[in-house]
This record gives structure tokens, sequence and C-alpha cells, in this order.
């Protein structure tokens, strides 16, 4: 715990990819003892897995997009309300400084933070620098990185770049130090299969029918978990029925931790919270990139673990039954492989992500005359740095 309690703001898109890394660096700045709200918008709010001690603050959505030029003024309304709203905040919280994760609730919120000349943070969860974490990158005094390699970021800016990681949630990053699930040529092979929050139709499509490819021996030990979409669930299930080979299907699983844990190999979309889990625990993969992912970010997000050789891409152009059959044979044929796979997988994790995030947040902000004022404490100055440290590499 730190000597100084202080309070931050984080602001954050209203997705998954966004708001986990929020809340994994909340439960770290909460566990240093610190005071941290929130700012998303109406769906980020709803989103499962916020801490109880984390107040979120909803602002209007305010995004500047398409060709009418009444919607850009909806847009522009909503961000000078989301503004104000974002000051009115600070008067009552007074935060140490402001963390955008990106996604269109941060921008009004990054606006109010140098507006009031509070120190601001932006982190970046994709190998593809956001657009409104673009527009702010030369304007925040650090920017911290999931993926040594970031387009769209100047290189003139990286002397305020910190390479931290992507956090995860602490029960998927408690899985870290457990072994790989033992894989012989006569033991079950175990498939997750998740497609995002919403599930993804092509995984339904695909997926069973290149199952059903493998070689008998191969197939006959497959034991399948897959998230799909509610309209698409009942055809999904048929279709395993119809190759005789044993799913378990859900629209979501909210175990999803467990079950990464006692997965062999994982076949989805390439998120960058989905590649921060999969680095962390250790996991072999298949990855689909989202094709109308912005900037295709997601193509991006899985160039370290393809070169690591913990994970397969495919384009989902050239995802078929026959491709994905070919794909998996070439990992989990032998077990040796998959084996290897996975710890090339780990090794490309960032383990102390939330706590070198955290160290970076709490080396800007007051000066320690200003926390002894505040607090009536003594607290030993801190650096303005922070090391980028990756951790696990083995």
């Amino acid at each position: 715990m730190s000597l100084v309690s202080r309070h931050y703001v984080l602001a954050a898109g209203g997705t998954g990819g966004h708001l986990i890394p929020a809340f994994a660096l909340a439960a770290e700045l909460d566990r240093r003892g610190h005071h941290v709200a929130l700012i998303t918008d109406e769906r980020g709010a709803a989103i499962p897995g916020k801490p109880d001690y984390l107040p979120a603050h909803v602002l209007p959505q305010g995004r500047i997009a398409g060709k009418n030029p009444l919607n850009w003024l909806k847009g522009l309304r909503g961000i000078l309300e989301g503004k104000r709203m974002a000051l009115r905040l600070f008067e009552s919280f007074q935060p140490t400084a402001v963390i955008g994760f990106g996604g269109y609730p941060a921008l009004p919120t990054m606006l109010a933070a140098r507006s009031a000349r509070i120190p601001t943070i932006l982190h970046e969860q994709n190998s593809v620098l956001g657009r409104v974490n673009r527009y702010f990158a030369g304007k925040v005094d650090a920017i911290a990185t999931a993926f040594e390699q970031v387009d769209r970021l100047d290189p003139k800016l990286s002397g305020k770049v910190t390479l931290v990681g992507n956090p995860v949630r602490d029960e998927v990053l408690a899985l870290r130090d457990a072994p790989f699930p033992e894989f012989t040529e006569d033991s079950l092979l175990r498939i997750l299969v998740t497609g995002g929050s919403q599930g993804a139709r092509v995984l339904s499509e695909v997926v069973p029918d290149g199952l059903a490819m493998l070689p008998p021996a191969l197939r006959s030990r497959l034991q399948v978990i897959q998230q799909c979409r509610p309209e698409d669930i009942e055809a999904v299930r048929a279709r395993y029925a119809s190759h005789g080979i044993p799913a378990e299907l859900a629209t979501y699983f909210e175990d999803m931790a467990e079950r990464l844990a006692g997965a062999h190999l994982f076949i989805g979309r390439s998120g960058a919270s989905t590649i921060a889990e999969l680095t962390d625990v250790g996991r072999p993969a298949i990855l689909i990139p989202l094709p109308i992912a912005t900037d295709d970010h997601q193509a991006a997000n899985t160039r370290e673990i393809v070169a690591a050789g913990g994970a397969r891409a495919i384009r989902q152009e050239n995802f078929t039954a026959t491709t994905l059959a070919k794909q998996i044979q070439a990992m989990a044929l032998h077990p040796e492989t998959l084996a290897n796979a996975a710890h090339a997988s780990w090794n490309c994790g960032y383990p102390n992500a939330a706590s070198d995030l955290a160290d970076l947040v709490e080396s800007f902000g007051a000066s320690p005359i200003m926390d002894v004022i505040r607090m009536d404490k003594t607290v030993p100055a801190r650096g303005s740095e922070a090391l980028a440290r990756k951790g696990g590499v083995a």
C-alpha cells in the first residue's frame, strides 16, 4: 500500500477491450490504497466485472462520424457536454491524474483533464494506436503500450512511451504458474472456441466442419467448448451432433477463466484482451482476426505471438474447414508440438502489466510536498519515470 492515498480517474470506451484493463488497473490502485473513479458510457457501465468499489460516471455519446453535418453537430454537443460533466467530477474528486484507455467516452474526459491541467496518461491495448489515443498521443504526459511495435504511433513520441503490456483479470492471471494441461497421444484434446463478447458466426459455420475433417485418431479425442450467438446455437448443436463430436455450447460463459485453464487449444478472434489472456496463461491458438476491426488492428495484434510460434493466424477470407483442419493437425497431431506452442505463447506474456502500469501512473501527478499538505503525511519523493518490464520470460 502506498503511503499517500491519491485519487485517479480512468476513462474507457464501453467495450471489454477497453474496460478489462481499466478494471485491472483499478484493482491494483485500490490495493495500493488509492481511490479510483471510472468514466464510461451506458454500455460500459453495464459490462460485467466492474469492481463494487469503482463508481462509474456515465457520459453522453459524443462521436463525430459519417457525412451528415447534423450528426457532427450532435456528436460535438455530446463531447462538450461530456467535458463539462467531467470537469464537475474533477472539482469534487480532485484527481492526481487521468488515465485514458481509448474509445469515444475517453475523448471528453481527456479534453477536460487537459483543460484543468491534470496530468494525463494513455494506455493503448492494441498493436495499432486507436483513433482517440492517436489524437491525444502528442498532448499527454505518458503513453503505455501493450506491444513492442505499435503502428500509427509517431516515433518522435518514443521518449514518453513505456511498454507495460495489457492488464488482465485477476482470475486469469492466477493461472500463470499453473502447468499446461497434460496432453498425450491418448488424452482428450480440449478446444475452446470464442468469438468476442457477441460470438462470431463464421466460427459457428466453419469450426464444426473443420473438426470433423480431422483424422479419426484425433477426432475421436475431441472435447469442444464453444461460445455461439443465440440465433446460431441450435444450428451449431445440430452440426456437432451430426458429426458425432461432443460439444458444450453457450452464449456466455461466466467461468471463462476456468474454461481457459483446461483448454489445450484456443480458436477465436484476436482482440487485445484475448491476446493478453492467452499469453499470460500460455495457451496455443488459431486466430481469425476480425476483418472489419478499425485499422485492421486485430491482424496486427497477432504478429508477436505468431512470430514466437505460439499461434497460427488465418485471415477470415481464407478461413475454411479444410484450412482449419490442416492447422489443427500441424499443432496437435504430436503432443510436443502443442506443448512447445504453449510455452512460446507463455513467453509472450506480460504478467506484471497491471503493476507496471500502476507504477507509471503513480510516477505522475502532485509533487510530494502537495501530498504532505493534502494528507498531512510525510511521503518520500517518487521519480517521474517508470521502467518497462516484461515479466515471465523463461
